[in-house]
């Protein structure tokens, strides 16, 4: 993890409280502009996810998509990404290009558009012919 991460109640209200939310039916972001200088994260999946195991894979692969985007110092922010329902059911490239979406609506920068920056995971991985399959 590059960021620092968000951990306690009281930090989590504040933002939710203080920030602009971003909504899209897979992801939810929420910003708050901060004085410090570290971008701190929190990962969110409620109940209303499901049950354990969706919603540690919800975060899961909530983690990896936000990994491909942000760069750990783009400025003080905290910044918390709340899992819905359908979030665990998408592959962490389908949620990249969500992740994508709400940066460029926040306005923050996005790591994976800098030019010299890897090629994103934005596609599905090609599959290679199986030449056992026929």
């Amino acid at each position: 993890m590059r960021y620092r991460p968000i951990r306690r109640n009281y930090e989590f209200g504040r933002v939710y409280a203080k920030g602009k939310s971003y909504v899209n039916p897979a992801l939810v972001l929420y910003v708050l502009k901060t004085r410090g200088k570290k971008t701190r994260v929190g990962l969110t999946a409620t109940k209303k996810v499901g049950h354990a195991v969706q919603r540690n894979r919800a975060r899961r692969v909530m983690k990896a998509a936000i990994d491909e985007h942000l760069d750990y110092n783009i400025g003080g922010y905290d910044l918390i990404f709340v899992a819905r329902g359908i979030t665990p059911h998408l592959k962490s490239w389908q949620l990249s290009s969500v992740v994508a979406k709400l940066f460029a609506q926040a306005g923050l920068p996005d790591k994976a558009k800098r030019p010299d920056a890897p090629p994103s995971a934005t596609l599905p991985p090609a599959r290679r012919a199986d030449p056992t399959q026929g």
